[in-house]
């Protein structure tokens, strides 16, 4: 009803006669036969390369010569319910039935070397997958005694970390 080159109306006049916002005129709703092809693209390539993020998608639909951002890709993934896969640090899932000690150092200074030794196991994220590293550490010195990496978190490093050393120190 509206004409963009009308000769005695302009376009602002015209909307006012019909009570119709200007910004309806230009709105143009998302095109879902192109959404729907760039889902179809996102899923390809997921299921070639299942642990790439958004993006990683992004650059790949990209290199295939869609003009394509991140937001949109995440807009996809998110509708299509697509994440990456990739194994996730599962360290500090507690058990209800275990146990909560004391810290039982709360109240001892420490003054000397040797006095306090702490272990500590951490995870380092590696290209594909996590390495383990376990440590014996001087409390007072903060020097690393003895240390193992794994690349499974099982109790035999961390024992032969401490068998290792015991080897060194006979004390």
């Amino acid at each position: 009803m509206i004409e963009m080159n009308h000769h005695n109306l302009s376009v602002r006049q015209q909307c006012s006669l019909l009570a119709v916002n200007r910004s309806t005129l230009y709105y143009r709703g998302a095109d879902r036969a192109i959404d729907a092809q760039l889902a179809n693209e996102i899923h390809e390539v997921w299921l070639e390369m299942p642990f790439y993020g958004y993006r990683r998608i992004t650059a790949e639909l990209q290199r295939r010569g869609y003009v394509i951002n991140q937001k949109r890709v995440i807009r996809l993934m998110k509708e299509m319910n697509i994440k990456a896969l990739y194994p996730r640090p599962r360290t500090t899932i507690k058990a209800v039935k275990d146990p909560i000690y004391p810290y039982l150092l709360k109240d001892l200074e420490i003054t000397r070397p040797n006095q306090v030794w702490a272990t500590d196991i951490t995870y380092i994220k590696m290209p594909v997958g996590f390495a383990y590293l376990v440590a014996l550490i001087d409390v007072h010195s903060r020097y690393v005694l003895s240390w193992r990496l794994s690349n499974t978190m099982d109790t035999h490093f961390c024992l032969e970390m401490l068998e290792s050393l015991a080897k060194v120190s006979p004390s």
